[in-house]
């Protein structure tokens, strides 16, 4: 009975936790509803005169809605100003304010990368945060960078939704979204979740390290920081970039099965939210589930395929006394999370753009780190804040094209038709992703930056793998890491190529939701008719889904039988 129920707990916790976060999310979504739409929240006296305050220090007027040309200049000219001031944060940080002894300022290639990095929401990282970052630069550079990207992602994601419901040719006021996103979202939740961090063991210093006296007399410094306001922008904003090296498998970071639940909760709160803040901007409630619906079935069965690849025991390592013998802990894997809380997490953090490592996903089986790479091929299962609804949506516009030629009927998708314009901007949308992984793939290996290693099959597929992952992370905006003991990413050529890869991978692909939501705007609903598709129906769910998974198989399953599928059976 005793084993039976240490088998079924760590399933019943994170249940509950997936649970908990799906209850919440119709709330959570109509409040991201009324950020979006400009009404009233809670706590309006408080966030109202900030938020005033901030319109007058910018010189904006609020009232003021913008065309898709002048909302799109301003977000990528506020992108462009924060990669700016990040480069010179990282480039000249022993000079700047919260300079830490001993830590040099980057290399430039280092700090474009790392600019690039945490400017587009990916913070995928060639450093080690403890001996190569100031506390100024992390605190002034690459924090502040965590918000407005994320802020970033909402912004776009409220333009995109206002394209079904206006008719003016408007999509709203870039930095009233932004201001709204950052005052009654991100921050207050963020400070709240610091808060419970904190309660739960997490340090909030701005001490850089503290000295401890180890049992033979010598002396260690371990690295600190402020752990815990970090840790909760960095879960809630689709961020993942660490403040230490190890990311979320530093017991700093997540040091308990609690804290390893409630920064799972962190990371789906948002994502798993916004089909709901879209239902209730445009009106129709019954348009989430099929959302939700398409979501859970791919992510669900991606958690269901990381457990079985990680419960399978490795016979090269069955016979090594005590590593998995009861335990069934994989390698790579930390011992304080059990496996159905480990891969919870990292399949929440890797599905939902985080990037946020609590396993080795190098050490993961071929089967788990398919899996892994299938959540950033779709990106929009659920996809990070705000961006992540915008490619389902995305992918939603040519479903509906598609279903629509087929039965011979005008394709239109809530009273707006569904036009050349719009498919065109969704299929580049889409298309955009296996170009910015391929070409810089295929470049590395034909220039020899990098080189596949001759004789073991196995070896040389998880050396491709950990390529293709490197820019596939990138190209999706995602972060995290697989790693290889054969390949150096820190080069040039991997900082220059990867900056350039996370930076098309971001700005194409919302520009290009600012296009489809322009050419839906100046439209006029029209009254739905016979031929008019229900996509509030169990029927549009399950179409959704297979056609995402057959999208993403089409556009990627090559490079999975060149990768994780080569390593089944590699010897």
């Amino acid at each position: 009975m005793t084993s039976l129920v240490a088998l079924v707990a760590p399933y019943l916790d994170v249940s509950i936790v997936f649970l908990l976060v799906l209850l919440a999310a119709p709330t959570v979504g109509s409040y991201l509803a009324r950020v979006f739409t400009g009404r009233p929240t809670v706590g309006e006296g408080v966030f109202g005169p900030v938020e005033r305050g901030i319109y007058r220090l910018l010189g904006v007027d609020p009232r003021r809605s913008m065309r898709v040309r002048e909302y799109a200049i301003a977000f990528l000219l506020s992108n462009a100003l924060l990669l700016v001031w990040v480069f010179v944060a990282l480039y000249f940080q022993p000079y700047l304010p919260g300079a830490t002894p001993g830590v040099s300022g980057m290399s430039w290639s280092l700090a474009f990368h790392s600019a690039a990095s945490f400017t587009t929401n990916t913070d995928f990282t060639h450093f080690v945060t403890e001996s190569q970052v100031t506390e100024g630069s992390l605190l002034l550079g690459l924090q502040v960078a965590m918000f407005l990207s994320a802020a970033s992602g909402l912004a776009v994601l409220a333009a995109f939704i206002r394209g079904f419901v206006r008719r003016d040719g408007t999509l709203g006021n870039f930095y009233v979204d932004m201001t709204r996103s950052l005052v009654r979202v991100l921050v207050p939740l963020s400070v709240v979740l610091a808060l419970v961090f904190v309660f739960l063991g997490l340090p909030e210093t701005f001490a850089t390290s503290v000295t401890a006296h180890t049992l033979l007399g010598a002396e260690q410094q371990i690295p600190l920081g402020p752990v815990a306001s970090w840790q909760s922008i960095m879960l809630l904003g689709s961020n993942g970039g660490g403040i230490f090296g190890a990311n979320s498998a530093h017991p700093f970071e997540n040091p308990t099965a609690v804290t390893n639940l409630v920064e799972t909760a962190a990371m789906m709160l948002i994502p798993f939210s916004t089909p709901f803040a879209f239902s209730a901007a445009v009106r129709k409630r019954g348009e989430a589930y099929p959302y939700l619906g398409t979501i859970l079935l791919v992510f669900l069965v991606a958690v269901a395929l990381l457990i079985i690849g990680e419960s399978a025991v490795n016979p090269q390592l069955g016979s090594l006394h005590g590593l998995l013998s009861g335990t069934f802990y994989p390698v790579g894997q930390e011992t304080r999370f059990t496996l159905p809380e480990a891969a919870l997490f990292q399949t929440v953090s890797v599905y939902a753009n985080v990037g946020a490592n609590n396993m080795a996903i190098g050490a993961l089986s071929p089967l788990g780190q398919m899996s892994m790479l299938f959540g950033m091929f779709t990106q929009s299962t659920p996809g990070g804040v705000g961006t992540g609804f915008g490619y389902l949506l995305s992918n939603a516009v040519i479903a509906i094209f598609v279903g629509g030629l087929m039965v011979g009927r005008t394709p239109e998708y809530l009273g707006k038709k569904i036009g050349r314009q719009q498919i065109s901007w969704s299929a580049g949308l889409l298309l955009i992703h296996p170009v910015l992984i391929f070409v810089p793939l295929v470049a590395t290996l034909l220039g020899g930056f990098a080189t596949l290693p001759t004789g073991a099959v196995g070896a040389n597929a998880h050396t491709f793998t950990s390529l293709l992952y490197e820019f596939t992370s990138e190209a999706a905006n995602n972060g995290s890491a697989m790693g290889s003991v054969y390949v150096n990413d820190t080069t040039t050529w991997f900082n220059v190529v990867g900056a350039l890869v996370m930076i098309g991978g971001r700005f194409f692909p919302m520009v290009a939701m600012l296009m489809i939501a322009h050419y839906f705007s100046v439209q006029e609903p029209l009254p739905p008719g016979p031929g008019t598709l229900k996509t509030e129906s169990w029927t549009f769910m399950i179409y959704l889904t297979v056609f995402v998974i057959i999208l993403t198989a089409i556009l990627f399953l090559p490079v999975l039988a060149l990768g994780p599928l080569a390593q089944i059976g590699g010897a």
